[in-house]
């Protein structure tokens, strides 16, 4: 789940990258970035995007397994 804290504009992101870079990377949490109050894009940190598809995963192994 996205915080209200973790919502930013996409011309905030541009303009202070390498903060949100290390408030991603620090915290592990993904960022919504919106456009014109509209939301456009998440983006998360290399590290978690591999946790989720790590996870991803193991949910489906665990299910192939139930239907077998």
């Amino acid at each position: 789940m996205i915080r209200a804290e973790d919502v930013r504009s996409l011309t905030d992101f541009t303009r202070n990258t390498k903060l949100h870079v290390k408030r991603l990377r620090r915290s592990g949490r993904p960022e919504l970035l919106t456009v014109n109050g509209k939301a456009e894009v998440v983006v998360q940190s290399a590290a978690a995007y591999q946790l989720l598809l790590e996870q991803i995963e193991k949910y489906q192994q665990e299910k192939l397994k139930e239907v077998s």
